[in-house]
């Protein structure tokens, strides 16, 4: 039991120390020029994308079109 629990624990380690990553969107998506995007949220029909330089950017999610767009101050 302690042996699950110590790899468990590793597994947790490994998997979120990277944190270089930046979210994966789907191919059709391209964001505006310099947006790069921290967090990514699917939903029936759209996608929302939150960038780096504080913006919501709500697409299209089959044609990957901005739908709208939410500045964060």
């Amino acid at each position: 039991m302690v042996g699950g629990v110590l790899v468990v624990i590793a597994l947790l380690v490994i998997r979120l120390s990277d944190g270089k990553t930046t979210p994966l969107l789907p191919q059709q998506i391209s964001l505006p020029d310099g947006a790069t995007a921290r967090a990514v949220t699917f939903g029936p029909g759209w996608i929302a994308v939150v960038t780096t330089d504080d913006r919501i950017l709500i697409l299209d999610g089959e044609t990957g079109d901005i739908r709208q767009e939410v500045t964060i101050h």
